[in-house]
């Protein structure tokens, strides 16, 4: 009697974990973000649809071209089809009524280098305001603590705008080095045409050699379209200091030159993608995540270490 009670016991844990396990395969999940042209982006949700794929779930890849206000309604679309979860890459403060409407539908929401909220299951970043404090740090130590810095900066999206609160404080706390201008580029099209066209700009109206010290950008796109701006120029004698961050394929190669552009924060992309892609996995499989932020870890990438 009790061995038939035993089997009988096994037997029903079996059918269920076979039953969650099925449930598990079949999960539909949707990635909203208006921000697919970032390369970081891009990798992010590549490692997601990877480990996704490992899980066996249906992933729709839902990108707004720039339009924030459009991704709440497609976050909202996506909890009225009862997926299994939402992701999303924008800021949620921006997209608070899909929110609101995926916690209604019962669909869980988390950040994939998002913002925090407790609309949020969790939200997986890479630790924003210490890649700012690295890499402002560096530029004040490069350029001894004095001289003319521009900085790039999107104040729109919480990671990036993170970022730019730290490099103040650090530039601020240097009575010698000026903000000479804080520029906020279009990135509809990635942001380095713009962030380009904006340089030009600024090295018109400071003609004089060591008048531009340095440029901090919070991301590598600016960073590369103020290269550009200053090899265009003709002033890349003058040492000026270009610090980004995420360390894409075109920044490292950029680093790795020894020219002007001399350091970036490397972001584990495919890390924030599948460790996100974890959390939805834990959650739907019924663990509670204690964590409103998760953060994935970061390395300062020079000309010393940008090849490998």
């Amino acid at each position: 009697m009790v061995r038939q009670s035993v089997l009988g016991l096994g037997l029903a844990i079996s059918t269920v974990i076979g039953a969650n396990l099925a449930h598990a395969a079949g999960e539909k999940i949707a990635i909203v973000t208006p921000y697919l042209a970032q390369p970081g982006t891009q990798f992010y949700v590549e490692a997601f649809q990877a480990k996704a794929k490992d899980y066996g779930w249906q992933v729709n890849v839902i990108d707004t071209k720039g339009d924030v206000a459009a991704a709440v309604g497609r976050i909202e679309d996506a909890a009225n089809q009862k997926v299994s979860a939402i992701v999303i890459n924008v800021d949620p403060s921006q997209v608070t009524a899909g929110l609101e409407a995926a916690k209604a539908a019962g669909v869980p929401v988390f950040g994939m280098d998002s913002g925090a909220t407790p609309l949020l299951v969790t939200n997986v970043t890479s630790n924003g305001y210490a890649m700012a404090a690295d890499t402002a740090s560096y530029v004040a130590n490069r350029i001894g603590g004095k001289g003319n810095v521009v900085m790039f900066v999107f104040d729109a999206f919480p990671p990036v705008q993170q970022r730019g609160v730290i490099a103040d404080t650090i530039f601020k706390n240097n009575p010698d080095i000026k903000v000479l201008d804080r520029v906020t580029p279009d990135v509809k099209d990635g942001g380095i045409a713009d962030s380009r066209a904006k340089m030009e700009a600024i090295l018109t109206a400071n003609p004089k050699k060591g008048s531009i010290a340095a440029v901090w950008a919070a991301w590598d796109q600016p960073a590369l379209g103020a290269l550009q701006a200053i090899e265009a120029a003709g002033r890349t004698d003058e040492g000026i200091v270009i610090t980004g961050i995420d360390a894409n394929p075109q920044a490292r190669e950029a680093i790795a030159k020894g020219g002007n552009f001399e350091a970036s924060m490397a972001q584990d992309f495919k890390g924030i993608g599948s460790t996100t892609a974890d959390a939805v996995k834990r959650h739907l499989a019924g663990e509670k995540i204690k964590q409103g932020v998760i953060y994935v870890p970061t390395t300062l990438i020079t000309s010393s270490n940008a090849g490998k």
